[in-house]
């Protein structure tokens, strides 16, 4: 579900981006993008949850620590590629 949840993030992202480099409104594609991405996040910690309850210590330990950077990173991507059009208007009314 994570894998879903991260694809539409990922495409809403460029939308947005897409919306603003064509002069249309960008908002709601970078909210879906914002969204999609605390999805994303949340469904992964209900994956790692799951496997806590089966007390699954193996896919615990291979996985977790690659994951927990990796949803830094990937989150703090999205982030600001959600904000960079209002970043960059707030730069072109200066």
């Amino acid at each position: 579900m994570w894998f879903i949840l991260g694809l539409i993030a990922i495409a809403a992202t460029f939308l947005n981006l897409y919306r603003y480099a064509i002069g249309r409104d960008y908002k709601l594609a970078m909210a879906m993008g914002l969204s999609f991405t605390a999805l994303t996040v949340v469904a992964d910690y209900t994956m790692v949850s799951d496997w806590v309850k089966a007390e699954d210590w193996s896919a615990l330990l291979d996985v977790v620590p690659i994951m927990s950077t990796a949803l830094w990173v990937l989150t703090l991507l999205s982030i600001l590629m959600n904000i960079t059009p209002i970043l960059l208007e707030m730069k072109n009314k200066k």
